[in-house]
């Protein structure tokens, strides 16, 4: 039986789900000793707005078939993948504990040989929308509905290698593709900030007007603020609606902000990676009110 689509929750819903998301992102990190932070924090209302309302999925048969398709091009960012994965119900969220270790299935970088619910290991910068176009082209030639989703950043952009398959995408056809490019302004090496920069560095793509490129070769741009869940999911709804249609990939522009959700890492570039310290955390829980607060057990009575 072919995965539908996911009742849609709530935008409140969905806010709840990030903080979860962003919570248990900064808290892995921070047990495990290493990992990337700025980026899954950029893209968790993305990653959440996919997996709990979009994607045509089934938790419990992975590699059905007819299931749609997500690879997470900037595979740096695996820790927000995986604690969406493991919210979603792809394995147990006490597996997060494991992240980074030799003999874990959540590595660093995403697998798609260890992993449940990995569509393509990456890593490699640049490599994840080559891979998702094939996969694009593999549906139409097999006659299979499923859409293929490709996550990039905006450092990203700068390999080479992504826009071979910017060209060559709508030349296929391939209007059952659509990348999601995270535009958080800031890499974790990059110019120093100019006066119309958002952040403290200068933004990798915030000089260049991506909506006429990406016009340019073919392609349907479509800019939205990447933490408003109703316009993330009218993004959606235009992408797949233009299915079938003109032949034209899809691209959602989305502007967001690194490390969103926590005072210190947000619009902070040495926040790409790092690892909180316990009063961090304890800022990082108040802020994102995740997880509740606990009750105090009732204290006994002295007699």
């Amino acid at each position: 039986m072919t995965p539908e689509k996911p009742a849609r929750p709530s935008d409140d819903e969905l806010a709840a789900l990030s903080r979860e998301g962003r919570w248990r992102v900064i808290s892995t990190v921070a047990a495990s000793g290493a990992g990337h932070i700025g980026g899954p924090l950029s893209a968790m209302d993305l990653l959440v707005s996919l997996y709990f309302g979009e994607l045509r999925i089934d938790p419990a048969q992975p590699q059905h078939p007819d299931r749609d398709r997500f690879i997470l091009s900037k595979g740096h960012n695996a820790i927000g993948l995986y604690s969406v994965l493991a919210m979603r119900g792809f394995f147990p969220l006490d597996e997060l504990a494991t992240f980074d270790r030799g003999d874990s299935r959540l590595q660093g970088h995403p697998d798609m040989k260890l992993t449940p619910g990995v569509d393509a290991s990456s890593g490699s910068l640049g490599q994840g929308l080559s891979a998702g176009a094939g996969m694009a082209l593999a549906a139409r030639r097999l006659g299979k509905t499923f859409h293929t989703w490709v996550m990039l950043g905006d450092g990203e952009l700068e390999e080479g290698m992504v826009w071979e398959s910017v060209i060559s995408a709508p030349r296929y056809g391939l209007d059952n593709l659509t990348a999601i490019v995270d535009l958080n302004g800031l890499q974790q090496f990059g110019w120093p900030r100019q006066e119309h920069d958002r952040f403290d560095r200068s933004e990798p793509m915030g000089h260049t007007d991506l909506e006429a490129v990406f016009t340019g070769f073919g392609w349907r741009p479509i800019r939205i603020d990447g933490h408003d869940f109703g316009a993330i999911r009218r993004a959606f709804d235009e992408a797949t609606g233009a299915r079938g249609t003109d032949g034209r990939p899809s691209v959602i522009l989305a502007d967001t902000a690194k490390g969103r959700g926590v005072s210190y890492t947000e619009g902070a570039h040495r926040w790409h990676n790092g690892v909180a310290t316990d009063a961090q955390l304890a800022v990082a829980h108040a802020e994102l009110g995740f997880p509740d607060p606990q009750p105090e057990p009732p204290k006994e009575s002295i007699r």
